[in-house]
């Protein structure tokens, strides 16, 4: 069982940034592909930033060249971060972790084993 755990999330006014942060206790954030998916009320869960074991990125169009995702290894943390925030991108943020081995960054949900309990974002206008 890998237990993470988010935090960053707030509320901002569109175009404002934030930083969401998320660790998978006792085990070490690069033996997992890792994703973002966000999961706005009424609508489906569907990836946003995924990072695989090799370091290859996968973005959803809706968030490329806006969120970037990546990892500090020193503080075994998976990073995401998010500029120019819109109103669309409002919704409960949640980590996910897929264990070794994967075939590449994916946003599927059903790729994910495990999952964290989300950290909420809000973006007004």
């Amino acid at each position: 069982q890998v237990y993470l755990v988010e935090s960053g999330g707030g509320s901002v006014q569109a175009g404002g940034s934030l930083i969401l942060s998320c660790t998978p206790l006792h085990h070490t954030v690069s033996s997992y592909t890792m994703a973002w998916f966000p999961h706005p009320p009424g609508q489906v869960r569907e990836g946003v930033a995924s990072l695989h074991t090799t370091g290859s990125m996968r973005y959803a169009d809706s968030v490329k060249g806006r969120f970037t995702i990546s990892e500090d290894m020193t503080e075994n943390t998976l990073i995401l971060q998010m500029n120019v925030l819109k109103p669309e991108d409002t919704a409960m943020y949640y980590c996910a972790a897929r264990p070794w081995p994967s075939p590449g960054p994916t946003l599927s949900e059903y790729d994910y084993t495990y999952w964290g309990q989300g950290t909420q974002v809000t973006v007004s206008s």
